[in-house]
Formats: C-alpha cells, sequence, structure tokens
C-alpha cells in the first residue's frame, strides 16, 4: 500500500462526502465460477492493520482480515453475477453490474464511490476509479479481500459439487490441471461457455 492509505477517502470528505465506499471484485480471468464484488465502508478509526491488495496476501491473512473488516465496517455490500450471465453480457460488464450490485447492497447507503480499475459502474452515486486501487485505497483494499474471501468459499462449495474439477484448489483459474480436467470431463454448468480454453470443449447437450 502506499504511505497514506487513506488519502483518497480524505480527499472525497475534504469535499463534503460522508459514506465513502471502496470497491473491489473478485474473478475476472477465471474460466469457471461467478465474478464477485464487494463494496465496503470503513469508519475513519478503523482499527485493523494489515490491509492490502488481496493478491498479496496469503489465504489465512485474507480469512482474518475478512473477518475484521465485517466486524469494524460501517458497511458490506456484496454482488455476484453467475457465469450464465457472464456468458450472456461479458465479463467486463458482469464485473460492473457485480460492483454496481454491491454498491446497492449497502446500508447505510453511501454517497461516494471509489472504483478499482478504469471504469464507472452503473450507479447513482458520485464516483471515482482509481487505477491500481487496490493498491493505493485501504477501502478499496478492504474491498478487495470480502470479495476475494466470498469468490473462494463459494468454489469450496462448488468444488464439492463438482469433485472431478478440483475447483477449490485453483477456484476456476485456468491452471494446466483445470484445463486437463475440461479435456478429459468437458464443462460443468459453472463454466464460462465463451472463454477460451472452454468453448473447444463444450457440447450442447
Amino acid at each position: 500500500m502506499t504511505d497514506d492509505v487513506w488519502a483518497f477517502e480524505k480527499q472525497a470528505r475534504k469535499n463534503g462526502f460522508f459514506a465513502v465506499a471502496g470497491i473491489d471484485e473478485a474473478g475476472r480471468g477465471p474460466l469457471a465460477g461467478p465474478v464477485v464484488s464487494a463494496a465496503v465502508i470503513l469508519p475513519e478509526n478503523f482499527p485493523v492493520a494489515g490491509i492490502n491488495d488481496s493478491k498479496k496476501l496469503s489465504p489465512g491473512k485474507r480469512e482474518k482480515l475478512y473477518d475484521d473488516i465485517y466486524r469494524h465496517a460501517v458497511a458490506v455490500g456484496v454482488g455476484i453475477v453467475d457465469s450464465a450471465e457472464i456468458d450472456r453480457i461479458n465479463i467486463l460488464q458482469a464485473s460492473l453490474t457485480a460492483m454496481a450490485i454491491a454498491a446497492r447492497n449497502l446500508s447505510p447507503a453511501p454517497d461516494y464511490l471509489l472504483i478499482d480499475g478504469q471504469f464507472s459502474i452503473p450507479a447513482n452515486f458520485p464516483q471515482k476509479p482509481v487505477i491500481k486501487g487496490d493498491s493505493l485505497s485501504i477501502s478499496i483494499a478492504a474491498a478487495s479481500i470480502i470479495a476475494k474471501v466470498t469468490r473462494d468459499r463459494m468454489m469450496a462449495v462448488y468444488a464439492k459439487e463438482y469433485p472431478e474439477f478440483d475447483f477449490s484448489t485453483h477456484k476456476g483459474y485456468p491452471t494446466k490441471a483445470h484445463k486437463q480436467a475440461i479435456c478429459k470431463y468437458g464443462c460443468s454448468p459453472i463454466h464460462r461457455l465463451t472463454f477460451k480454453g472452454v468453448k473447444e470443449h463444450y457440447q450442447p447437450g
């Protein structure tokens, strides 16, 4: 994280906003499973140390911080878009939709959004996209942790439904083992049928 992880939140408050939410997503790259977004409003006196981009944290650290964020956040919202909708509208639009759902699921509602990436989202709130925001804003980093842990837990459940794909290990990402399983077993109901590496093996039944 940068030296002042609260810089974007402070600027928003200086501009008159009070409920500043960070938003991030997990699961744009996998070949299977949903894309999951989270929105988090943190209090100014947030007492938890170690918040960082979820990709830079161990699974155990993410799990602990997930609990700490839920315990101390003003509000947490989650948005989930499944693989069928990803195939219908494409992964970028699905990610932005999931982010908008996460924002709408915040209670109390936000009055300003800090969004990881370069795109605004379809939500009626003042908002600021922040490229590499999960490394620059503590609120976005907190959202990245919530989104990642939520999605990983979902994939662990799917692993029990479709054990041949070992989703609990690779979380649907295009690992060598995952691609070999697709070649051997075909597609599960949660595979993204428009994605390269999946569509070649899809056989409409």
